[in-house]
């Protein structure tokens, strides 16, 4: 049987503000564009920052890294806590909502919810399953569904068709127990940065996406989301 696909969620704050806001999210954290990578730039973003959503090209460079990535870590110990919530992601072009779960299931003590919250819902639901538990219950979320298909055709450039290729990929970067985790529903497990905090989770996730944005130099396509408390 052929996994599901949906309809891939363009990389648009103001989408995804109101994504999280129909499964019953309060207004009080939103999503907001990183303009740019320098100190004055990243100095604009509304304070705390409790995730950060990194929008990039599925390269051959990138593919051979992940997979070099996956190899060492399998090797070496990934030294994850069981706090981290992270899902994997088995729907087609779903990688926006997976993003999106992965930045508001880590951040549950700083997010409020509507008393029928889906998301909350789902989530509460999932707490104890493994990823993997958890990607096949999402395949039959509705309410989920339902609103990552009508969010995915509210974005500014037209949505493309569920057969259509995409090679671009949301990930999400948290803080859990003072590290900076990289959440990728397509790797086997989560990945550790190094130390974090509240106050420095923006730059220090910028650091990681700098990475990412110098082992494809010719690339211009990344987008940096920040879901920060206040108004952008």
């Amino acid at each position: 049987m052929d996994s599901p696909r949906w309809l891939p969620l363009e990389s648009n704050p103001e989408v995804m503000t109101k994504f999280v806001s129909c499964l019953g999210m309060k207004p009080s954290w939103q999503f907001g564009d990183v303009y740019g990578l320098d100190p004055e730039l990243l100095s604009l973003v509304p304070r705390p920052v409790c995730a950060v959503l990194l929008l990039f090209p599925v390269t051959e460079k990138y593919e051979a890294f992940k997979q070099e990535e996956e190899e060492r870590l399998k090797g070496q110990g990934h030294g994850v806590s069981p706090d981290v919530y992270f899902i994997k992601q088995t729907i087609g072009n779903a990688c926006g909502t997976i993003g999106l779960i992965h930045a508001v299931a880590n951040n549950q003590a700083h997010l409020q919810f509507e008393a029928d919250s889906p998301l909350k819902k789902f989530l509460d639901q999932t707490a104890k399953m493994t990823p993997e538990e958890r990607a096949t219950f999402l395949e039959k979320d509705e309410s989920i569904r339902v609103t990552h298909e009508s969010s995915a055709q509210e974005g500014q450039t037209e949505a493309p068709s569920l057969d259509e290729k995409v090679n671009l990929h949301f990930i999400a970067f948290v803080n859990v127990g003072g590290q900076l985790y990289e959440l990728d529903g397509r790797k086997p497990f989560p990945v550790v940065h190094g130390k974090t905090t509240e106050d420095t989770l923006l730059e220090d996730a910028v650091e990681v996406c700098k990475v990412f944005m110098a082992r494809d130099p010719q690339e211009v396509r990344f987008t940096i989301i920040a879901l920060s408390k206040d108004s952008f």
